[in-house]
């Protein structure tokens, strides 16, 4: 009897280590919900508002998550984008939410994108990680 149960224990614990890793490995794992998106892109940034103008080919925009919001770090002085909200876009990318002709950032796990104003500044990125 105690054989028995030392198998049926056995089998048991089999059983919950595999339903355990099959529903670690789910296909319902979508990068976009992850934070694939976090680091430092490289590219062309600009920044553009009265009296000043920053213009770089080098320059890098750090992605930040906080909460369910991102937060964009630009180098080379320019004021960060903050408090952004994003909404799934096809397989690996997000998009702003309520992207219009003066906001506009989508971004994936090698690509930033961003067209940004408000209160008459302007933000570009094209960059790449």
């Amino acid at each position: 009897m105690k054989n028995s149960m030392k198998a049926i224990f056995k089998v048991l614990g089999v059983l919950l280590v595999t339903v355990f890793v099959m529903a670690a490995c789910s296909k319902d794992d979508d990068p976009a919900d992850n934070d694939l998106f976090v680091g430092t892109y490289k590219g062309h940034i600009s920044y553009v508002t009265d009296g000043e103008n920053i213009d770089k080919a080098d320059g890098n925009v750090r992605v930040v998550k906080v909460g369910n919001n991102y937060n964009f770090i630009f180098s080379d002085n320019i004021p960060d984008i903050t408090g952004v909200e994003f909404e799934k876009k096809g397989d690996n990318s997000v998009i702003s939410v309520g992207s219009n002709d003066t906001h506009y950032i989508k971004i994936d796990d090698s690509k930033l994108l961003i067209a940004y104003a408000k209160d008459g500044k302007l933000w570009t990125a094209n960059a790449n990680r």
